[in-house]
């Protein structure tokens, strides 16, 4: 046979080899740090590293979103995983924790089976067996002082089974783990078949106990699957609040059993409501998932559609508009009205009845004290008490209803003085916050800027604080004008890179133990169930890591672990947005400029 004929086979061989069955035509080696490609041929084949395979010991910490805090350890070897074949096992069933524990057994079934969800994956592979060692299983609910730590062991046990042990003091840090351990497991599409290491330990706790969200499904509605996949994303970053900003001027759709006609009058439409089978349903999802649901009632501002015929709301739809608030429609309630306590004493037991919440959020914001000095009843008021309509006395007037607030909620809380968040605003600063919102009692949520002297001033007096700050954590930035021409209050955009170094830690300074943690927000002015993954996801699971692990790196050491996590976001049918081209993932540290190892 002629050296031209065999040449020939050679290539016909080398051709098949590339191009029948959409074969990979790519493999991957671990150069510096970072994975990159090279062309698959029929000698390399065998040995060949997939893609998923090198991220797992190439990439820090294994490519893992959020970076574990504390001790890490894992093996070079990888084995190959039998998906048929996964237990989950954990406290008994006599404790609150059993039942908890089997959800998130389906749970991560479910997120292992959508890693390759056409089932093309080649028979066999070892068992993978789970258990979950609480320490104390009866523990159901997550609160600030929840320890959320856990410890992860993988180990090859004799019979070739692959044995997980994730130690925790609760489920909340069990399912962490656990949620650790999902991200170990690949699929090569090499070898047609899902893989892992047979060999880790992993001690990891988070920096901050106070990790969220809020979602506002007042200005428009937000269906119950775009909240659980909302709340399906937070957890797959260890993120634990979901802040429900549950009614606003617009519209009242939450269901109060104490006053039904505010969202009879108040939603948008009879179907979008949140009755109490829907706002259970959120809560227990939420909870399974490590995720608290909180209740935010913002008053005294923000109220006005479902109140108009109560007489206990003033300013509202006042034209125009700008002259009494900040955002059409106006409404705010009106302090000197006895029986309008009545009706959010109802309202908070209501609240308190279906969230049992650990903590509150009364909201507190943007209270527009030209709105109660053009109501004449409620200036004669004021001056009946020698107040004037000035600052010093509309803070007095505001004081009034916190107060009156305050004494109707703690009628029902569970639990004496529970820890009660408010907003930034005039009555948090320092010439008033003292003498009106102890700090043994309030958590401020800041969403000013950064250099806000309000936050200096605040940690000096001792508040503990949330940080939402606007230049950074707002993701309903950077899109047109609704009330106007031109681009929204808060533009620009804020991209993930800028939410990944927005540190509490280095703004606090030496009082970075006042810092509980910070919040993401989501005001949807222009956003609704249609569009609301992009808004949120990937940028907010940034500020997971930041929250979860305080790194001391910025966004450039995290770039290539961020583009694999929105990837797993992805595949759980989130609608994560594209960070880059997908050219930059298979071509790791190729696209963002000046690029530091």
């Amino acid at each position: 046979m002629s050296a031209t004929i065999l040449k020939h086979i050679a290539v016909a061989v080398l051709v098949n080899f590339i191009f029948v069955e959409g074969s990979p035509q790519w493999r991957y080696q671990c150069v510096e740090g970072t994975c990159k490609k090279f062309r698959l041929t029929p000698e390399t084949k065998e040995s060949a590293v997939s893609l998923p395979a090198c991220r797992l010991f190439c990439h820090d910490k294994a490519g893992l979103w959020p970076i574990p805090s504390g001790s890490f350890r894992i093996g070079q070897t990888l084995t190959r995983l039998n998906v048929n074949s996964i237990d989950i096992s954990g406290p008994r069933s006599d404790t609150k924790s059993h039942n908890l524990v089997t959800l998130a057994r389906q749970r991560f079934i479910h997120a292992v089976n959508k890693i390759e969800p056409n089932g093309n994956q080649k028979a066999g592979g070892r068992s993978l067996f789970a258990h979950l060692k609480v320490t104390n299983p009866n523990v159901d609910r997550l609160e600030l002082s929840t320890d959320e730590g856990y410890t992860l062991e993988v180990t090859e046990s004799s019979d070739g089974r692959i044995n997980a042990t994730v130690v925790a003091d609760n489920y909340f840090g069990a399912r962490h783990g656990l949620e650790t351990l999902s991200q170990l497991i690949i699929y090569d599409d090499i070898k047609r078949e899902y893989q892992m290491v047979k060999d880790i330990y992993i001690q990891d706790r988070p920096h901050y106990p106070y990790r969220g969200l809020i979602l506002d499904t007042a200005r428009n509605f937000m269906s119950v699957d775009a909240i659980k996949r909302t709340i399906e994303g937070m957890a797959m970053s260890k993120l634990n609040t979901f802040h429900w900003h549950i009614t606003d001027s617009h519209s009242f759709p939450y269901v109060s059993k104490s006053n039904p006609y505010l969202s009879e009058l108040g939603a948008y439409s009879s179907k979008m409501i949140y009755d109490k089978d829907t706002v259970a349903d959120i809560i227990e999802f939420g909870k399974v998932r490590g995720v608290r649901v909180m209740p935010e009632f913002d008053a005294p501002a923000h109220v006005g559609e479902g109140w108009q015929d109560t007489g206990y709301v003033v300013c509202f739809n006042a034209q125009p508009w700008q002259d009494y608030c900040v955002e059409p429609p106006c409404g705010q309630l009106d302090p000197t009205k006895e029986g309008m306590y009545d009706v959010i004493e109802g309202i908070y037991k209501d609240m308190i009845d279906q969230f049992n919440p650990d903590i509150f959020h009364m909201g507190g914001d943007e209270v527009a004290f030209q709105c109660w000095n053009s109501t004449n009843h409620i200036v004669e008021w004021m001056n009946e008490r020698g107040w004037y309509n000035d600052k010093a006395g509309f803070s007095k007037l505001w004081n009034v209803f916190q107060s009156e607030a305050l004494k109707r909620f703690d009628k029902h809380a569970k639990k004496k003085d529970t820890p009660i968040i408010m907003w930034t605003s005039s009555l948090t600063e320092k010439d008033y916050v003292h003498e009106y919102l102890p700090n043994d009692r309030y958590i401020i949520q800041i969403w000013t800027t950064r250099n806000d002297q309000h936050i200096q001033d605040l940690l000096d007096l001792g508040y503990r604080l949330i940080l939402s700050n606007y230049d950074d954590m707002y993701l309903d930035c950077g899109f047109g004008g609704w009330v106007d021409s031109g681009n929204n209050w808060c533009s620009p955009y804020k991209g993930w890179q800028q939410i990944y170094n927005n540190s509490p830690k280095e703004l606090a300074g030496d009082r970075a133990n006042q810092m509980l943690g910070a919040e993401a927000a989501l005001w949807t002015e222009q956003v609704d169930s249609t569009s609301i993954d992009s808004r949120i996801f990937p940028r907010i699971s940034a500020m997971g890591e930041r929250l979860w692990s305080e790194p001391n790196t910025n966004w450039r050491f995290a770039e290539e672990r961020m583009l694999v996590h929105r990837e797993r976001l992805v595949s759980m049918g989130i609608n994560a947005d594209a960070l880059e081209p997908m050219w930059c993932s298979q071509n790791e540290g190729s696209c963002p400029i000046h690029r530091v190892r």
